[in-house]
């Protein structure tokens, strides 16, 4: 099932399978989100839960009880529900059931709330423990921006602008996706990025934690049309792209990958929240368009 928002002149299009608003159009119609394609990836704009990233050997130790999922876990290969929805917006929602239950065995309730901005869209997650027990997780957003947006342009026309000037490193991933503890590769000296696919051949995807800004743009470097993502309530950013690939993935995440040190449970993995019985947290990024 589809929802089709409308805003002023923005149009969106938001998908149940996953739960992901997998279309944003300007009054000129153009697209702002990568529409898949399986010569480089089909995703669109995965959510991310309950796991960002992967798990060592695929395993993760939940209360003594080991489990398994997959990376970056099983909400985007599920149907949400439709809770509530107007014309600028719609909130959807996904439960436990058999399956995951035996991935991940906590009740639990995942809203998502897409909604059309003057400018953009905004994207809302509420997460519930609807159980008896504590209950870890982590959460993220994958949503993927067409790079470049405009024919004759190039991928390497673009740059990432952050909102502060920053001297940061990126976290470095080992071959099977698992953050490595000994090492790190220095990325941002100052507030601008420029994109290079040289860079996603060498390290897969840029991560970066606890920066000092709480925005980054995506920008052509001479026309200044873009998009800006807003993701302050995130200690978490990350960027990925295949060389090649007419896109870049932005993503906001609360937790990452496994460390390849880690002890091994859940609750140990870095920025992983747990709620207690009946306990919430909400969440929330932003696209706007420049």
């Amino acid at each position: 099932m589809t929802f089709e928002l409308k805003k002023g002149d923005l149009r969106a299009t938001v998908r149940t399978l996953g739960g992901e608003l997998v279309s944003l159009q300007d009054g000129d119609g153009l697209e702002y989100i990568w529409q898949g394609d399986p010569a480089f990836w089909a995703g669109q704009n995965p959510i991310l839960f309950p796991i960002v990233g992967s798990l060592k050997d695929g395993r993760v130790d939940i209360g003594g009880k080991t489990c398994e999922m997959g990376r970056h876990g099983f909400a985007r290969g599920l149907e949400f529900a439709p809770v509530e929805q107007g014309e600028d917006f719609v909130t959807l929602e996904l439960r436990e059931n058999e399956e995951t239950l035996t991935q991940y065995p906590f009740p639990f309730s995942l809203k998502v709330t897409h909604r059309l901005l003057e400018d953009g869209f905004s994207t809302a997650f509420t997460v519930k423990n609807t159980g008896t027990t504590p209950m870890p997780f982590c959460i993220g957003a994958h949503t993927a921006i067409r790079c470049p947006l405009q024919a004759g342009e190039r991928f390497e026309d673009y740059e990432l602008l952050f909102e502060e000037p920053e001297q940061a490193d990126s976290h470095l991933l080992n071959p099977q996706g698992i953050i490595r503890h000994d090492g790190r590769k220095p990325m941002l000296d100052g507030s601008r990025m420029a994109l290079d696919y040289r860079v996603f051949e060498e390290m897969d995807t840029v991560i970066f934690s606890m920066l000092r800004s709480g925005k980054v743009s995506l920008i052509h470097r001479k026309t200044g049309q873009g998009v800006q993502l807003d993701f302050r309530e995130f200690p978490m950013i990350a960027f990925w792209t295949k060389p090649g690939a007419p896109y870049l993935c932005m993503e906001p995440w609360q937790g990452c990958a496994a460390w390849d040190n880690e002890s091994g449970k859940f609750g140990d993995k870095p920025f992983c929240t747990v709620l207690e019985s009946g306990g919430e947290k909400s969440l929330a990024y932003a696209f706007t368009i420049v």
